[in-house]
């Protein structure tokens, strides 16, 4: 469920006082935990560390990112491939031994 909008999004209060103090040309990404934060038009061109749980995933804020959540640009989880054997097979270029043409 979405914030309500007679609220307004929510930001980090901490993260906004870190963003007026900079300037949009500093290169040094700013630290966060806040993955909650949604991002406003005043994050635009800013580079951000956003924390996953383990590591900081960094994030420079587009104009297209406006309305999303910090979070979302930061995955918690790491993306191992699928498959086993077969799919080692395919990745090597051999066909699987189930899919060969048999010879009559």
């Amino acid at each position: 469920m979405s914030r309500s909008t007679k609220k307004g999004p929510w930001v980090d209060k901490k993260l906004l006082k870190k963003i007026s103090g900079l300037k949009a040309a500093d290169t040094a990404p700013i630290k966060t935990w806040s993955r909650d934060s949604e991002i406003a038009p005043e994050m635009v061109g800013f580079a951000f560390a956003v924390h996953n749980g383990k590591d900081f995933i960094e994030v420079r804020v587009s104009e297209d990112m406006i309305g999303h959540r910090l979070g979302e640009f930061s995955p918690t989880r790491k993306f191992i491939k699928h498959g086993g054997k077969m799919q080692r097979e395919i990745e090597k270029g051999v066909a699987p031994a189930a899919s060969a043409p048999q010879k009559k």
